[in-house]
């Protein structure tokens, strides 16, 4: 076998080959990042186009600094707020209920709440929140 002397080494490289491997690096690498995000499904409200000419009465319950409760603006303990939601429930099956939480209260007496909720059946509870520094 003969070595030809005269040939000219390469001066350039090919990088065709390695453009097609980081094509198909990038497509991999976009199939598998859509494919691996996952979010929630939510359904959310469709609003009505007429308003609600109900009157419904909203009951509020206030947590205190010190852990007391108000109803509506009068002081109540846990046990009198449960019987007086569950008569309110009894009345009203589709009450509307809103919680407002002291920032320097205890968490545990909204989560209380909550659950006294959930045990009665109630709904419609809301959460009555305000901005920082308002």
């Amino acid at each position: 076998m003969k070595v030809q002397d005269d040939a000219k080494p390469f001066d350039t490289i090919n990088v065709t080959p390695m453009l097609d491997l980081a094509y198909v690096l990038l497509v991999i690498f976009i199939i598998m990042t859509t494919a691996s995000v996952q979010g929630l499904r939510i359904d959310l409200p469709k609003p009505s186009n007429k308003p609600s000419t109900e009157k419904k009465e909203v009951r509020i319950i206030q947590i205190q600094s010190d852990g007391s409760l108000l109803l509506n603006g009068s002081a109540v303990t846990m046990p009198d707020l449960e019987s007086r939601l569950t008569a309110a429930h009894a009345r009203e099956p589709d009450m509307t209920m809103v919680i407002k939480g002291d920032p320097q209260a205890f968490y545990a007496m909204v989560v209380d709440i909550i659950d006294m909720a959930a045990r009665l059946n109630i709904a419609n509870v809301g959460l009555i929140t305000a901005r920082i520094g308002t």
